[in-house]
């Protein structure tokens, strides 16, 4: 496998992306803190990144869990919440 296909900067979007949910403190300072932008730059960035078949290639279980969050809260602003989240 080759992950040439994928900045520095963008694999660190992965990495941090991977091991947030670790972390002390909130995600928004810690966004800023590791790479000195927005959490709203920080975002959009992420977002770019996981379309990406390089992005699958370095990380499928974070690309996947992205892509599937993405995927249900677009699926959210056009439904309207469930009273029950399993059902379709």
């Amino acid at each position: 496998m080759s992950f040439e296909a994928l900045a520095e900067d963008e694999r660190a979007l992965l990495d941090f992306e991977r091991e947030a949910w670790t972390l002390t403190g909130r995600k928004e300072d810690r966004i800023r803190e590791r790479f000195a932008i927005s959490p709203s730059s920080y975002y959009r960035a992420l977002q770019a990144v996981v379309d990406r078949a390089a992005a699958y290639e370095y990380d499928p279980l974070t690309v996947l869990r992205l892509r599937r969050r993405r995927e249900a809260l677009r699926r959210e602003r056009i439904q309207g919440r469930r009273a029950d989240p399993r059902t379709r």
